[in-house]
């Protein structure tokens, strides 16, 4: 995906009510954006990291302008407005770029389905094969080596413990049951992050349930992206470990 016109850039200078951060603009002035991302945003949002920014014309906006990235003072890129995650996996599967999920015939986002009262992500289906059910996750969250605060490359999902999480796998679980291709996509939006595992120390219940899954025939797959003022866009497969590498 691109951004047209290119992302503004500004310091940040907190984010709070989940839903908003207050930055400051180049010439000086202080102003509120909106915050798409209802998560923890550990490593994202630091104070005195820089903002990318789009704006829009939609008059009925209280808040015009959309936090989209964040650059830290290590230099990493991190798309924190996680509503991005579906559009870039959309756009891989439909460019070639995700080799595992090609050969369907449609794609269709946000079908109901499942025991729990879920919607799946995307809907891969095609005349020849069993349909593909697949739940994507963004992942920003990089560990960094305690014994001198620096980035390990260890990226770990998820950043808080979450409940609707756990039910997405369980609705996985199912479809892989049923014969069907259950898919968890992993969208790796941390340029700092070279492989990905589940955060054990932070929801235990969604690591033993991912866990579970894999034994059920859930695939795991995790795509990074590469990301700028100008565009988004997924761009090469790292690698998943049920084990994260100790440093």
């Amino acid at each position: 995906m691109q951004f047209d016109p290119p992302l503004s850039s500004a310091v940040l200078l907190k984010r709070y009510k989940r839903f908003l951060a207050d930055i400051q603009l180049p010439d000086g002035s202080v102003t509120t954006i909106h915050c798409a991302n209802t998560g923890a945003m550990t490593g994202c949002a630091t104070p005195g990291d820089t903002v990318w920014f789009s704006h829009s014309d939609n008059p009925k906006r209280k808040y015009p302008c959309s936090w989209e990235l964040t650059e830290t003072t290590h230099g990493h890129q991190i798309c924190v407005n996680t509503i991005r995650a579906n559009t870039l996996a959309c756009e891989a599967i439909q460019s070639g770029v995700i080799k595992e999920l090609q050969g369907y015939d449609t794609l269709r986002t946000e079908v109901k389905y499942g025991q729990e009262n879920s919607r799946i992500d995307i809907l891969l289906s095609a005349v020849s094969q069993p349909d593909c059910y697949i739940e994507v996750k963004s992942v920003t969250l990089l560990d960094y080596s305690p014994r001198d605060a620096k980035p390990s490359g260890q990226g770990y999902f998820p950043d808080a413990v979450t409940t609707r999480g756990q039910k997405h796998l369980r609705e996985l679980m199912e479809v892989a049951r049923n014969g069907k291709r259950a898919i968890l996509l992993f969208t790796v939006l941390h340029s700092g992050i070279e492989n990905v595992s589940a955060a054990l120390h932070i929801d235990a219940t969604y690591s033993h349930l991912l866990e579970e899954a894999q034994k059920e025939g859930v695939e795991v797959l995790c795509y990074k992206a590469e990301l700028s003022k100008y565009e988004m866009k997924l761009v090469s497969k790292i690698e998943w470990l049920n084990e994260p590498i100790k440093y």
